[in-house]
């Protein structure tokens, strides 16, 4: 349940999680960002505009809804999605989970909030499997997933490129 302050560890307790709204676009906008110029958490190579995040949100409605972590002031400080895992048919009981934390929130288990809030949205949603492509050297991130249940399934070589560096991504699965 969305702001079920239960799911929230000791870690956590001033954190919340409910539905983006477009006002929060900014902040997430920031967050991912961040990541696009200076990580590889995400394969983007090319930061968003405030339009093309509110775009973002606006596309964004029931299982696919973006959720956000907020803290006691209503700072967002984290975000997280499912998206549609492959076009074809017979991939629409999959998804695939996108979760970002504020840098400054790092490592409090914000993460873990939210991927397990879009891990029972997908439950709830009667989807099969959730499944996560991650930077095969995100060693965060491959450990928040096993911490949720996710398995790693396979590791694709060399298919992403950024900062003048061929990058492997580690696919982890979990089978609802």
């Amino acid at each position: 349940m969305v702001g079920d302050p239960s799911l929230a560890s000791d870690a956590v307790a001033d954190v919340s999680i409910r539905l983006a709204e477009v006002a929060d676009a900014d902040a997430i906008r920031t967050i991912y960002n961040l990541e696009v110029a200076t990580a590889t958490s995400t394969f983007d190579l090319v930061t968003r505009t405030l339009e093309e995040q509110v775009a973002w949100l606006e596309a964004r409605s029931g299982a696919f809804s973006a959720i956000v972590a907020v803290d006691a002031d209503d700072a967002v400080v984290g975000f997280a999605s499912l998206s549609p895992y492959k076009e074809r048919a017979a991939y629409r009981t999959t998804v695939e989970d996108s979760v970002y934390v504020a840098r400054h929130r790092s490592g409090q288990g914000i993460g873990q909030l939210l991927l397990s809030h879009v891990v029972d949205v997908a439950r709830a949603s009667g989807f099969h499997a959730v499944m996560a492509r991650i930077e095969a050297s995100g060693a965060a991130s491959r450990a928040l997933h096993a911490r949720c249940g996710f398995e790693l399934v396979g590791v694709e070589r060399e298919v992403g490129r950024k900062f003048g560096h061929w990058l492997d991504v580690a696919v982890m699965q979990l089978v609802l």
